[in-house]
């Protein structure tokens, strides 16, 4: 995802009139350029660094629903808008079944060794932001079995 997209759809927004969707979108650019500034980047942001941001906000944002307290409807329903519009802009991740394709084709070396330890770093490092850790740790597990 390029931040160029972000802040037009920011602006598209606001012509609009959608509250929701200008906060969502505004705290995502901020976010982008907080970690841009942090790492040094300051003009030409690269779209690696956009996505994983991106991911980050996503996972950030269902964890507010789901620690959100039952009585406050309102609350999840601001936070459930939010995660819809931050969903439409993250990259698609891999399934479960893709997954476990890649692992088994280009990892087939390190899976021999059944070390869960070595194959996560070896698989990580290639799959990291294209896939959940967590799907990515369950499919692992299952194919050391």
């Amino acid at each position: 995802m390029n931040i160029e997209v972000l802040r037009k759809d920011m602006v598209a927004a606001m012509k609009a009139k959608d509250k929701a969707t200008k906060d969502a979108i505004s705290s995502l650019i901020a976010a982008v350029k907080k970690v841009a500034i942090d790492e040094g980047v300051r003009d030409d942001i690269p779209e690696e660094l956009v996505d994983r941001v991106i991911l980050k906000e996503l996972k950030s944002i269902k964890e507010q629903i789901d620690t959100c307290p039952p009585e406050r409807d309102e609350l999840k329903a601001e936070y459930t808008a939010a995660y819809e519009v931050v969903e439409k802009y993250a990259p698609k991740q891999l399934s479960e079944d893709e997954i476990k394709e890649i692992i088994s084709t280009k990892f087939a070396d390190v899976l021999a060794g059944k070390n869960k330890g070595l194959i996560m770093k070896a698989v990580m490092a290639e799959l990291k932001g294209k896939a959940d850790g967590k799907v990515i740790s369950a499919v692992v597990a299952e194919l050391c079995k």
